[in-house]
């Protein structure tokens, strides 16, 4: 890594709304080339740190402090802009410099957006997160600080970003759920808890093993402090007369003891497992089902049968048809021809992007207990709908507070508790992990692997789905779609190793098929490969497979979770140093292959 030059110094931040406070005191620095992700619950202040960090929103107390002329990219959570500016107006603010156009043209492209004239009103609200992506990176800024920019990105554009942002001496503060992203991107975690700061010098991985390391030490410290708590209570109630000056410290020290003894520490003891839903042997049979919005195919003569307990992940580019699909599957839609033949039993769940408009002035418990007092889950045993909010952690003090004081993503985590209290046993989930925090998506994949129903997921979390589907449907387009029988990481090795193969075999046809470049000789014949050339093509074939193979192992070694720090940072730096010369030694080997040998 470069020097580790200052980029952003915050010393004892802290922010409070009335009474609530949000981080206390809270100190950390980023230097130049530093990749840093930051973690942490909805609702306790992600955001608010980046708008403060970025000037959008005040704070109470505490120092922040910029290396002198660095110029800050921010990425918002929701960007605005003027619905009639055009698209490359809002990439440059109305003042685009000539050479850098085409890279505005080569980054939007990437993140399909092909009408650069197109008024920004036009577009969706992923749409127009995109772009505000795009005009962070084509102005090249020296720090990057992103509020989940993977959200509206379909996997293969999240896997080019993650490319783009882990390549170079890039500086970044990012909050994202996307795990897969942190554990290949990040070399540095902070964590906000408990109005404090924590510092995990490493990558996901490593920050999942340090931080179980932390709660384990925290929950011994706690056991000390409530034996010392009981011990002092008994003292403060037996010696009422011994509390005059000289015991005052004692006091001190007890109140100190209190708030160790009954801090919280958030671990779920209940494995929920609702062994009481029921669903019959037919679930549902998609009978050659055909749909295109006027040239567009989505389904063609689709045919799939459901099994019981299945649990499938859709995914494909964005527009490719999922949520069509879903749309069709729950008779939101008509398809043109075909139909879904769905079983008597089928009671369906269905979390959808749009999500559920709340009544505001409502409490989140009285949400909940309008669906059901209570749910079932199995031997006999219930759990009522405020242990059911704690499950998926909501305080008792959340549980009484009005839904227009929850954040963003807690009103999302709220509708998908509104959909789980009613019971069903078929689980529809359209995008669930967007807004959605870490700890929230673990007890989400935790009840998903447990429900004993029948689950579909759309989603471009990688890592959520290789933790909760069995089978794929990807969409690729044109109503092509491929049936796999795996989880996502397992397609993705699967389908690199068809497409190198494809790749091979359609290289070898060039050289037969494809005319050279080059001026024919005076005789009429085609310019062959020099000795040279040939050497280098050889070479650079098997350069590029031992890249690749060491790629793999760096891969598997980074989410193994035992490297030291000190690997981790050196493993991460040599992984994205790879993914560099892969590219530069594959375009050398096409140019090379280009010549008729």
């Amino acid at each position: 890594m470069a020097s580790q030059k200052p980029f952003l110094d915050v010393q004892n931040l802290t922010k409070t709304f009335g009474a609530q406070v949000i981080f206390d005191n809270i100190s950390f620095s980023i230097a130049e080339g530093q990749k840093v992700g930051l973690i942490a619950k909805n609702g306790t202040g992600k955001s608010t740190l980046l708008s403060i960090l970025t000037g959008k929103e005040d704070y109470d107390a505490g120092n922040i402090v910029y290396s002198n002329g660095i110029k800050v990219g921010y990425l918002e959570q929701s960007p605005t802009f003027d619905p009639n500016e055009s698209v490359l107006d809002a990439c440059f603010n109305h003042d685009g410099k000539e050479e850098k156009i085409l890279k505005a043209k080569q980054i939007l492209t990437q993140l399909r957006i092909a009408d650069l004239n197109q008024p920004m009103g036009q577009l969706s609200g992923g749409q127009q997160k995109r772009v505000a992506l795009a005009n962070i990176l084509i102005n090249e800024p020296d720090m990057l600080i992103l509020d989940e920019p993977t959200n509206h990105l379909d996997i293969e554009m999240t896997e080019w970003l993650e490319g783009f942002i882990g390549r170079g001496n890039k500086t970044l503060l990012m909050v994202t759920h996307d795990r897969f992203f942190l554990d290949r991107v990040c070399s540095i975690i902070l964590e906000l808890d408990d109005f404090n700061i924590y510092k995990y010098k490493g990558n996901y991985s490593y920050y999942l093993e340090k931080r179980q390391e932390r709660i384990d030490n925290m929950r011994t410290e706690v056991q000390r402090a409530n034996n010392l708590y009981k011990r002092e209570l008994e003292w403060m109630r037996r010696m009422p007369q011994a509390r005059g000056h000289k015991a005052k410290y004692r006091e001190d020290a007890f109140v100190e003891l209190e708030k160790v003894a009954k801090r919280k520490i958030e671990e779920r003891q209940l494995r929920l497992k609702s062994s009481n839903v029921y669903i019959g042997s037919k679930i549902f049979e998609c009978q050659y089902v055909s749909k295109a919005f006027d040239d567009k195919v989505i389904l063609k003569d689709f045919y799939y049968n459901f099994a019981r307990y299945e649990k499938m992940g859709i995914v494909g580019d964005n527009g490719a048809g999922k949520s069509t699909f879903i749309k069709l599957l729950l008779g939101k839609i008509q398809p043109d021809s075909g139909k879904f033949d769905i079983g008597e039993t089928v009671k369906f769940g269905y979390f959808s992007q749009e999500g559920l408009k709340f009544n505001e002035e409502q409490k989140v418990i009285d949400v909940i207990t309008n669906i059901a007092d209570y749910i079932d889950v199995g031997g006999k045993k219930h759990l009522s709908a405020s242990q059911f909010l704690q499950y998926f952690l909501f305080t008792p003090e959340q549980q009484h507070n009005y839904v227009y004081k929850l954040s963003g993503g807690e009103k999302r985590k709220l509708y998908l508790c509104t959909i789980l209290m009613a019971n069903p046993n078929f689980l529809v989930l359209d995008e669930p992990t967007n807004d959605l925090d870490i700890q929230t998506l673990q007890v989400l994949e935790e009840y998903l692997v447990d429900f004993p129903g029948c689950v579909i997921v759309v989603s471009h979390d990688r890592y959520f789905l290789d933790k909760t589907v069995d089978h794929l449907l990807v969409f690729k387009g044109n109503g092509e779609i491929k049936d796999f029988p795996g989880n996502y990481t397992q397609y993705r090795d699967w389908n690199s190793i068809i497409t190198s193969e494809e790749r091979e075999k359609k290289e070898k046809e060039k050289k037969v098929t494809v005319p050279s470049k080059h001026k024919e000789s005076q005789q009429g014949g085609k310019r062959k490969m020099t000795y040279k050339e040939k050497c280098k093509y050889e070479q650079l074939e098997k350069e590029i497979t031992e890249l690749e193979k060491e790629q793999r192992h760096i891969e598997e070694a980074l989410n193994s979770g035992t490297l030291t720090v000190d690997e981790l940072t050196n493993k991460s730096i040599r992984f994205s140093e790879i993914k560099q010369i892969i590219d530069q030694k594959s375009l050398e080997w096409l140019e090379l292959a280009e010549i008729e040998g």
